[in-house]
């Protein structure tokens, strides 16, 4: 072998070691969401404290692929399709990061409704989550098979959430007007389903670079949503980060 197929050889090798990688830390994003709404609904706060321990190894390897990344770019080189295959990389890392923060902000949030008696309006969060957490899976299988037309049937599928949310908000809305006293369990409920609704966001942003990455465009056209949530109480409280941990 000459020294451009070894170096070829070993550029392959090191990059496909950060797509593993992020495979993994996309796995274990996917399980924290399943088990911080299964903590919800359990009321089991012993796993929730597992979700918030837990965000620290996908922190790490966000670290990892951080390295591999940096060390790919200093060593190879790398340009046009090599390079943008790298960037998506980091981007993806990041972003994977992001979502766990928000499963861990749940768990949080769930201990604090833990110490009130048990709300009724729980069940729209389950199936938020679910659509959610197919949403990773899917994104995932298509980051690794390269296989840009399911990233676009996810990116496609992040007005379904949307929409749930809508509809869970007016429910929550309602149920507070009914009962004052149940205005602070509500509250975390609808900061858990926007949380969960970010990560409906964050799929269709890696499901946007999966397409440039294997196609060499973004889609065109207005992003699909179905938000309507916009001006309401809740945005102004995103001013202080609706996804801040939960003291």
């Amino acid at each position: 072998m000459n020294g451009t197929g070894h170096i070829v050889t070993s550029f392959d090798e090191d990059l496909q070691e950060v797509r593993n990688t992020i495979v993994q830390m996309g796995g274990l994003a996917e399980s924290q969401l399943q088990d911080a709404t299964r903590a919800l609904v359990e009321r089991n706060s012993e796993l929730a404290q597992e979700v918030i321990d837990g965000d620290r190894e996908i922190d790490q390897l966000e670290k990892n692929i951080d390295n591999m990344t940096i060390r790919l770019l200093a060593l190879r080189n790398p340009v046009a399709h090599d390079l943008r295959l790298v960037i998506s990389a980091l981007k993806i890392a990041s972003i994977l990061e992001r979502v766990a923060d928000y499963s861990a902000n749940m768990a949080k949030r769930v201990i604090a409704l833990n110490q009130a008696p048990a709300l009724g309006p729980v069940s729209t969060v389950p199936r938020m989550s679910e659509l959610v957490r197919r949403m990773i899976h899917d994104t995932l299988s298509a980051y690794a098979e390269g296989d840009a037309s399911l990233a676009r049937e996810v990116w496609h599928r992040d007005q379904d959430v949307d929409q749930l949310y809508n509809s869970m908000f007016r429910e929550l809305l309602t149920y507070m007007m009914e009962d004052p006293r149940s205005i602070t369990g509500c509250t975390h409920l609808i900061f858990m389903a926007k949380n969960i609704e970010r990560m409906g966001d964050h799929m269709t942003n890696i499901a946007e670079i999966i397409m440039y990455e294997v196609e060499g465009e973004a889609p065109s056209g207005p992003r699909p949503k179905g938000d309507k949530t916009s001006m309401t109480m809740l945005d102004s409280e995103e001013l202080l980060s609706d996804d801040k941990a939960v003291e």
